[in-house]
């Protein structure tokens, strides 16, 4: 897909994934907003791409874990038309959900990985599907195929973002508008952070420049999902035969002790 000219809203641009890919947009020719957190950092991509790039670049702050993130995320926007929707914004929280401390956190994180993705589509997707062209690019994760006890809510957060992808791929068949999940495994960015370091100890990590290759490659595809990395092509298609039972009566307990090691903060 040619995105020169085009308008880009990336979600979670102020680092990680989300910078990476508002970095090749803008590299590609096209107009970006960035929204997230922080103002800080989203201004200084801003000012980058523009001098870089010579692209228009929005820096918009806001915290998209509250459930009118949405609106106000359109009305900042002030009538720019948007080509490219980037849903990337997310975090995960590792632990038992029983030794939950703060539930207020795990609603928090629902409305973002969920809800927020769900209205920003709803409201940019139907001008797409009238202009006959566009993309809608929702950030999945590998944690979406198969229940992972010690990261549950979020596993389960991922699983509704490809579910909801792979429909809204089928409604919008033959509207000229691509939709696809992209789904990543453990990258080298700040996840951990949040999540809790001992959840990605000893995992193999991709860098954020083979994401935001597969993110082309996602583009470009005419397919639903794409899974980042060909082992991890595997592996989702693994996941989909592993009977559900014998794989959490194995693994489950041992993951959860693990993940919950180390507290999310």
């Amino acid at each position: 897909m040619d995105v020169t000219g085009s308008t880009a809203l990336v979600t979670g641009a102020s680092g990680g994934i989300g910078a990476g890919i508002a970095r090749a947009l803008a590299a590609r020719g096209a107009d970006v907003v960035l929204a997230a957190r922080s103002e800080d950092a989203l201004e200084a991509l801003a000012a980058d791409l523009r001098t870089r790039h010579g692209r228009d670049a929005l820096a918009v702050p806001i915290d998209l874990s509250t459930p009118d993130a949405g609106t106000r995320l359109q009305e900042a926007l002030a009538g720019r038309r948007v080509d490219v929707l980037v849903n990337n914004a997310g975090f995960g929280l590792s632990g038992r959900l029983a030794d939950t401390g703060d539930p207020s956190r795990l609603s928090a994180m629902i409305t973002l990985n969920c809800v927020t993705l769900t209205d920003l589509t709803a409201r940019f997707l139907p001008a797409m599907v009238e202009r006959g062209r566009g993309a809608v690019v929702n950030i999945a994760s590998m944690a979406a195929y198969m229940p992972a006890p010690g990261f549950a809510a979020y596993a389960a957060s991922k699983a509704f973002v490809l579910s909801l992808t792979q429909a809204l791929w089928a409604e919008t068949r033959g509207t000229g508008v691509r939709v696809a999940a992209l789904s990543p495994t453990v990258t080298d960015t700040g996840f951990f952070e949040v999540a809790g370091e001992a959840a990605g100890a000893g995992l193999r990590r991709r860098s954020v420049d083979q994401v935001v290759a597969t993110f082309f490659d996602t583009l470009d595809a005419d397919r639903p999902v794409v899974v980042d990395g060909r082992r991890n092509e595997l592996l989702a298609a693994a996941a989909h035969l592993t009977p559900r039972g014998p794989f959490l009566r194995a693994l489950g307990p041992r993951f959860a002790d693990r993940v919950s090691a180390a507290p999310s903060r």
